[in-house]
């Protein structure tokens, strides 16, 4: 009888609850330690009929009813610190929750400064070469504009020149040809000059006249 009364109080902390796939555990404490101690009860009193000396089965009570709230608080206090344990579980969860979010935006945020500061890396790069091909192309045109102009000005050069020479030269042959006609013409003169005073001295020696 003692056997089968430990069996039934051991037992009696894992009560079954009937579902509809079949059996579960009995979560709820105070329904299951209320079930629990009607069975002991019910159980004690029916293994108690018929016996002469009462005293063992008072003693047994009596037991009973001491182990079974120690049982209970022993229970209750497993139940705490089981439930204390998942708190903490949880509150670490969170926290690590947090702690990833933190790692994950924070491992965002660096990716998105290196991608902007890639970014405006790039445009100031642009930037730089757009300045330097306008600078390129404003010294090439200037290049081209002078050397235009240094041979527009060699062509005014030469043709100034050339304009010259033949003036120069057309001066030249004027003054020579006038030299020319010059002489020419005091040869003519002097030639007159010779003729007539020739003339002159053959009248008077023919007509012996004075």
């Amino acid at each position: 009888t003692r056997d089968a009364t430990d069996f039934v109080m051991t037992a009696a902390y894992w009560p079954p609850s009937t579902t509809a796939g079949g059996f579960a555990l009995n979560t709820n404490l105070l329904e299951t330690n209320l079930t629990n101690l009607g069975v002991v009860l019910a159980l004690l009193v029916y293994l108690g009929r018929g016996v002469d000396n009462p005293l063992p089965l008072s003693n047994l009570l009596n037991n009973r009813e001491r182990t079974i709230p120690n049982a209970i608080r022993d229970a209750e206090d497993r139940y705490k610190e089981a439930a204390d344990r998942l708190d903490q579980a949880r509150a670490r969860s969170q926290r690590a929750r947090v702690r990833a979010d933190d790692i994950r935006m924070n491992g965002l945020s660096r990716v998105q400064r290196e991608k902007r500061d890639l970014v405006n890396s790039a445009d100031g790069d642009l930037e730089r070469l757009e300045d330097s091909k306008n600078a390129t192309i404003r010294f090439e045109e200037q290049r081209a504009i002078e050397q235009v102009r240094q041979q527009a000005a060699r062509l005014a050069l030469d043709r100034a020149l050339k304009a010259s020479d033949i003036r120069s030269n057309n001066e030249l042959h004027s003054h020579t040809i006038e030299h020319h006609i010059g002489l020419l013409k005091g040869m003519a003169e002097n030639n007159r000059l010779a003729s007539f005073t020739g003339s002159t001295s053959r009248v008077i020696i023919d007509g012996r006249s004075w």
